[in-house]
């Protein structure tokens, strides 16, 4: 396998997924270089350069996962790898001290006009009393968005004696004033309180053009504001106006609309207090080295078969996540494959329902499971990645529930899946905590192992049948690894169905040999993939 590292990664990235893959280190390229030598590679690794648009995602035929060394994808067509199945992963953490320590940096720098005081004295000038700056202390420090780097933000700012307002709709007011800051749950609230704001939240429909003219508006006059976040969240122009008409009394922007070309950006005419850095948040060497082994470590593991910690489109399956149900994602896939095999029709529904221990357990990984096994028995390429996307498109209702019903396993996962044809059934369990097994199959309740190969064989309880069906399989010379015969749970009932696994593919013409025999009807070969 190989790996093409871009962007000037650090070269640790490169010693880290030698264990795995092949690394190349290649310059920044524009998109159509870049096209011509994805194809033979099955990891891309780059920053904030390269821009990975879907064009190039189509070309990488072998791609099989996309890191970010660093926080923001916005350089990453995401829905375009998640429609491919390729994993897209970043480094949340690696840059956060880097990113919070340049925000109170640029604020310092803006509130003592260090900037402009440095390029006078180094022309030879004593223009002293020209830069008088304001202090922090005592000053309201306004927060959009308490993650990891508006926590550190806070933290410091509060040690230098400032007041800290948050405005976050994804933190509680619990968390914010653990933080030691005042929660605010309304942003028309917001804006008044602050001298200071500073953004620390992704791009977003939500967050694009954020901080325009009409909510500058809403601000105290002589307002300064910061960006360490992402480019487009604060309106370039609309800010340019409000420093020029004395509105804003200051701003310090590290992130732009258009990066790196900025010749066009409003904000270098500006006429104004106003610091422009290029985009060095995370630009410090212990970041730099953070975010590669981070993203690193992701890929190797990923290509040698395992998970990624930091997957930003498949965030159930994140480690964390994935931990307490595990044991239960290869039944969960298998009953998926079974269900949807036993079933005809389109599929309209998928009811999911978690029994025993599982009703306890955040379950969202196994219903991914469950999804790419139903439709990887109707589709190509179908993986964690890209099963919720595939079953959105086509309309699929996902339905999941927990029962305290008490059930007879440590944990129980049934699957009912609806289709414009009918239902089926299928429930998966742990025997003894690490053997799966199939315990129930429609109204018949049994207790078989997933295997590869398997024929379900429904029939009239009655004698020879067992005989008979066995001299048909055997005739085509398919051995019998086990069976499973149970009848439905009332005693009266003359249906039973024999569940077999056998050591190979039963093809359709032994399966007409079977539903020839008397009593039997609607025999179905299933094969499991995921074993």
């Amino acid at each position: 396998m190989k790996v093409l590292i871009t962007d000037k990664i650090n070269e640790a990235a490169g010693k880290i997924i030698e264990a795995a893959a092949e690394a190349d280190f290649l310059p920044t390229m524009p998109e159509e270089e870049l096209i011509k030598v994805i194809p033979q590679y099955d990891a891309l690794m780059v920053r904030s350069q390269t821009k990975v648009t879907a064009k190039v995602i189509e070309a990488g035929k072998n791609l099989k996962i996309i890191g970010r060394a660093g926080v923001g994808v916005d350089n990453i067509d995401v829905d375009a790898a998640t429609q491919k199945g390729i994993i897209v992963v970043n480094s949340p953490d690696g840059n956060t001290m880097a990113a919070a320590e340049h925000t109170i940096a640029l604020m310092l720098a803006m509130a003592r006009n260090i900037a402009p005081a440095a390029a006078s004295t180094k022309a030879g000038r004593w223009d002293r009393s020209k830069f008088t700056g304001c202090e922090l202390y005592k000053k309201t420090l306004g927060i959009i968005g308490l993650g990891k780097i508006g926590s550190h933000v806070a933290e410091v700012a509060l040690a230098l004696g400032m007041k800290v307002v948050v405005y976050d709709p994804y933190a509680s007011k619990e968390t914010v004033e653990k933080n030691g800051a005042e929660y605010v749950p309304d942003i028309d609230d917001f804006w008044g309180k602050c001298d200071f704001i500073t953004v620390h939240v992704p791009k977003t429909k939500e967050t694009v053009n954020l901080i325009n003219k009409d909510t500058i508006a809403k601000m105290k006059r002589g307002v300064r504001l910061v960006n360490c976040a992402r480019g487009g969240i604060i309106n370039e122009q609309d800010l340019k106006d409000a420093i020029e008409a004395g509105q804003v009394a200051g701003a310090a922007i590290d992130v732009y609309e258009n990066e790196p070309n900025i010749a066009e950006c409003p904000l270098i005419h500006c006429e104004g207090n106003i610091v422009l850095t290029p985009h060095l948040g995370a630009s410090t060497q212990e970041a730099q080295m953070n975010v590669a082994i981070d993203v690193a470590e992701q890929i190797k593991e990923v290509l040698s078969g395992g998970s990624a910690s930091s997957a930003v489109n498949i965030p159930s399956l994140r480690p964390d996540r994935l931990e307490p149900v595990k044991d239960y994602m290869q039944i969960a896939e298998n009953s998926g494959e079974l269900a949807m095999q036993m079933c005809s029709g389109q599929i309209k529904k998928i009811e999911i329902t978690a029994q025993g221990d599982l009703a306890e357990l955040d379950i969202q990984p196994l219903e991914v499971a469950v999804l790419k096994g139903v439709l990887s028995s109707m589709l190509e390429g179908v993986n964690y990645v890209n099963a919720p996307f595939l079953a959105k498109k086509r309309g699929i209702d996902i339905i999941s529930s927990r029962s305290k019903v008490k059930c007879n396993f440590a944990g129980l996962l049934t699957i009912k899946l609806t289709t414009d044809k009918g239902t089926c059934t299928v429930a998966g369990a742990l025997v003894a905590k690490d053997i799966p097994r199939i315990v129930k199959i429609n109204d018949y309740e049994t207790s078989i192992r997933p295997q590869k190969h398997m024929l379900l064989v429904p029939h009239i309880n009655k004698p020879s049948m067992i005989a008979k069906v066995a001299k048909v399989i055997g005739e085509n010379n398919i051995n019998i690894g086990s069976m499973n015969v149970v009848q439905k749970n009332d005693r009266h009932e003359t249906e039973s169905i024999m569940v077999i696994n056998v050591d190979s593919e039963v093809d359709g013409n032994v399966l007409s040999e079977i539903e020839k025999i008397d009593g039997v009807h609607n025999p179905k070969y299933v094969n499991l993939s995921a074993q």
